[in-house]
């Protein structure tokens, strides 16, 4: 029996992982209609983000001369510095507040809510599990909800439920989707933690997973608790400290294995970060297998995209097991990619990993497979003890299927890279246009050219006039004209982007 009585049929098609810049046009009065956003919105986000305990540069309130015309261009130009730090912070940028205060309309629904809804329309189907309380905000996808779990005759058990919209790259059939769904904890692996129970309809899937007190290897990384929200858990840690380097080297070996495994086996993944590896003891588990066939975008989509040559689904995931290994070695993520430099590590075998997948050369000229990673020197050495026989059957017409569904995502994939590229050569035209040098330039052009008119207007006057007198006594006039050349099109225009945001606010 479906767990949903009437779904809405389709998939999101939104990718909110698309990053949103925002640009103060102009503060507006208190009486224009023009109004978007107020000081006090400013400050209400602001507050609610600090739960993060980020250092944000929000500017001060002022209640006296507020008015006055210095302060409106200085408080909107402390606005924008604002906006800034916060979308181009990868977690904040991502995160629903941030999303919601930016583009209301398109994120304008109660989330939890309808997953609450979904799940009370599961239980009446499945009267074993009970909700024992909803995990808030404890995952960073904002169409995607947790709750912890229990069951009726084992209440010391616990569980935790996810349940999550399908998204933009869902290209599976809804019968194959439900299908790959449930297939899903048939799998077993040393390093694929156990799904006990997957189920999905037209619009939406919820997983069942034992609940880990240990956490994630981010929760290791970042010292944090599994229970509290993500941006309170990742976003400022309190101490930076990698991995020893024993663990770098036995957990990227078990994940680049699992990789591997999938692989081998056609199952699209690409959804590799800390916080989808959970720990059981000393061994690493991969999550949300599931992610692929609900067609959910990558949590590091917003990087993997800018560059052309990550452009499989096997090259996400190696780009994003660079991610990871760059995390587990120095405590923290890369503060841009490419990595122009690395700090000193454990090892100069980490250093030679990270440069074969985040430096400019690697991103350029391609990165090495999974296959490839394995045989390095820094995990090729790493005894796994693990016996447990991997086993995931996927038939025949469904492994079709997922090839498909894999092409589909990439093709996607392939073609917001071309959108990009051509945004930042438009970009760059723009801004080459616009330089001083430029200008220069064409300012003494255009000087040039006006001599050269002005010349050209002297002998064309010479030429009227000579002609003048020579015609007559003829009686025929036959004056000279030049023919004019069009006039060239505009290299200067403006490319809007779909995730452009203009904001006006109050002044008061």
């Amino acid at each position: 029996m479906a767990f949903m009585e009437k779904p809405p049929a389709g998939k999101v098609l939104l990718d909110d992982t698309v990053p949103l810049t925002a640009q103060i046009e102009a503060s507006q009065s208190l009486h224009s209609h023009t109004i978007v956003r107020r000081y006090s919105d400013f400050d209400l986000l602001n507050n609610s983000l600090q739960i993060s305990t980020l250092s944000l540069p929000l500017p001060p309130k002022k209640l006296i001369g507020n008015m006055e015309r210095e302060f409106i261009a200085e408080r909107q130009k402390g606005l924008q510095a604002y906006l800034d730090v916060i979308t181009t912070h990868h977690i904040l940028s991502n995160c629903e507040l941030v999303k919601k205060f930016l583009d209301p309309n398109s994120y304008s629904v109660n989330y939890t809510e309808i997953a609450l809804q979904h799940v009370s329309m599961f239980f009446r189907s499945e009267p074993k599990w009970e909700v024992a309380e909803p995990l808030k905000d404890i995952g960073w996808r904002i169409r995607k909800k947790y709750f912890l779990m229990k069951i009726k005759n084992q209440p010391k058990e616990r569980l935790v439920l996810s349940w999550a919209d399908l998204g933009p790259d869902k290209y599976l059939s809804d019968r194959d989707l439900q299908y790959a769904v449930k297939l899903l904890s048939s799998c077993s692996h040393p390093y694929i933690y156990k799904i006990t129970f997957a189920t999905a309809n037209e619009s939406s899937a919820l997983v069942i997973r034992p609940f880990s007190e240990k956490g994630t290897l981010k929760d290791l990384i970042y010292k944090a608790k599994p229970k509290d929200p993500f941006l309170k858990k990742y976003c400022n840690p309190k101490k930076i400290q990698g991995l020893e380097l024993q663990q770098i080297k036995t957990y990227g070996r078990q994940i680049l294995e699992v990789l591997k495994f999938l692989h081998e086996k056609g199952f699209p993944y690409g959804h590799l970060h800390s916080a989808n590896v959970m720990l059981d003891g000393d061994t690493c588990k991969l999550l949300d297998l599931e992610n692929s066939l609900l067609g959910l975008p990558s949590f590091y989509r917003s990087y993997f995209s800018q560059f052309r040559k990550i452009n499989t689904l096997e090259g996400v995931d190696v780009h994003c097991f660079g991610h990871l290994l760059y995390e587990m070695t120095y405590g923290r993520p890369p503060d841009t990619i490419p990595v122009e430099s690395f700090p000193p590590a454990p090892s100069v075998f980490v250093v030679s990993v990270l440069e074969s997948i985040l430096t400019c050369e690697a991103l350029k000229n391609g990165m090495p497979t999974v296959s490839r990673l394995l045989q390095m020197p820094l995990f090729s050495d790493v005894l796994l003890t693990n016996s447990e026989k991997p086993q995931f059957k996927i038939p025949t017409k469904l492994k079709e299927a997922l090839k498909i569904s894999k092409e589909c995502i990439e093709k996607r994939l392939t073609e917001e890279q071309k959108l990009i590229h051509q945004h930042r050569r438009l970009t760059r035209a723009q801004s080459h246009h616009g330089s001083e040098e430029e200008k220069k330039k064409r300012k003494i052009l255009a000087r040039k050219k006006s001599k050269r008119s002005a010349n050209e207007s002297g002998e064309e006057h010479s030429a009227k006039y000579s002609n003048s007198n020579n015609s007559a006594g003829s009686g025929a006039s036959s004056p000279l004209t030049s023919p004019s050349s069009p006039t060239p099109p505009s290299t200067a225009g403006t490319f809007m982007n779909h995730c452009s945001v203009y904001l006006s606010y109050v002044v008061f």
